[in-house]
C-alpha cells in the first residue's frame, strides 16, 4: 500500500477539481483521495443545485469533517490542500494528524496582517453583504476570472468555471477575517509545533484572493518552529494553478519535494 495523500480543496472548487492529481499520484505511487467538504454532493452539478446542504460550514466543522476521514485511513497521510484547504492543511498538520502538508495559495491564518486590496475584491461578493455569513455564495463568470484565472486566457477562464465552480460557505471568510480579533479564532494554527512534518507552502505571483505577500507573511508565522517550512513561489501563475492548463508543473514540484522529504 502507498502512502495515503489527501486533497482538500477551497472554496467555490469542486473535490473532482482534484481529479487530474489524484491520477498523477497514484501513478506516482500513493494513495489519494480528494474528499469534499461537509455539505458538498458528489458532482458539481448537484452541489450547484443544492447550495443550502453547502451553507453555515465554518473551519473548524471542515478541520472536523477531515480529521474524521484521517482516523479511517490505515496510516497517517500527506495532505495537499488548496486556498482555504491549504488553512485546513495547516491546522491538521500542526496537530499532528499528518505526515506532511503542502498549502497551496492558503487562506491566511491567524496573526497573518497583510490583507491587500485585490483579496478584498476578490471576496468581496461574500462581504458584500452580512447575511452571506450563514448562506452559501455563487461566483459569477466576470468574478471567478479576477479570483481565481487572471493569468489564463478569458476562454480558459470560463471553460475552468464551466466545469469546476459550486457555491462557497461564506462562513469561513468571515472567520478568516476576524481572527486577529478573536483569541479562539477557528483561523489559528499550531505554527509553533516543533514536531509536526514537513510544510511547503505554495505562492501565486499572480494570485490575486491570495497573493504572494500574504504567504510569505505565513511563512513567518512559523519563524518559532525548527520544523521544515519550505516556499516555492510560481511567479506567473494565479489561484487557479491547481486546476488550469498549468496544473501539472505545480503537481510536479509537489512530488518532487515530498521525494526530498522521503515521502
Amino acid at each position: 500500500m502507498g502512502t495515503p495523500v489527501l486533497f482538500v480543496h477551497g472554496l467555490w472548487l469542486h473535490a473532482s477539481s482534484w481529479d487530474p492529481w489524484v491520477r498523477l499520484f497514484r501513478d506516482a505511487g500513493y494513495e489519494p483521495q480528494a474528499p469534499g467538504w461537509p455539505g458538498d454532493s458528489d458532482t458539481v452539478e448537484a452541489s450547484r443545485a443544492n447550495p443550502d446542504a453547502i451553507g453555515d460550514h465554518g473551519i473548524d466543522d471542515v478541520v472536523a469533517h477531515y480529521a474524521g476521514i484521517i482516523e479511517r485511513l490505515p496510516s497517517a497521510p500527506i495532505l495537499i490542500g488548496h486556498s482555504f484547504g491549504g488553512m485546513i492543511a495547516q491546522k491538521l498538520l500542526g496537530q499532528d494528524r499528518a505526515l506532511a502538508a503542502i498549502a497551496i495559495d492558503a487562506a491566511q491564518i491567524k496573526g497573518v496582517l497583510p490583507v491587500p486590496l485585490s483579496a478584498l475584491k476578490a471576496t468581496l461578493p461574500v462581504f458584500k453583504n452580512p447575511a452571506n455569513r450563514h448562506r452559501a455564495v455563487s461566483l459569477t463568470p466576470e468574478q471567478f476570472r479576477f479570483a481565481f484565472a487572471n493569468a489564463v486566457s478569458e476562454e480558459e477562464s470560463d471553460q475552468l468555471f464551466e466545469r469546476w465552480t459550486i457555491p462557497a460557505p461564506g462562513r469561513p471568510l468571515f472567520e478568516a477575517a476576524a481572527a486577529n480579533f478573536n483569541p479562539h479564532s477557528p483561523a489559528k494554527v499550531a505554527t509553533d509545533n516543533q514536531t509536526r512534518g514537513p510544510l511547503l507552502l505554495i505562492a501565486s505571483g499572480k494570485d490575486n484572493t491570495v497573493p504572494e505577500s500574504v504567504t510569505r507573511a505565513t511563512l513567518k508565522q512559523y519563524r518559532h518552529s525548527e520544523a521544515v517550512t519550505d516556499i516555492v513561489t510560481f511567479a506567473d501563475r494565479s489561484h487557479s494553478l491547481t486546476v488550469d492548463s498549468g496544473w501539472r508543473e505545480v503537481a510536479e514540484a509537489c512530488l518532487t519535494w515530498l521525494k526530498e522529504q522521503s515521502l
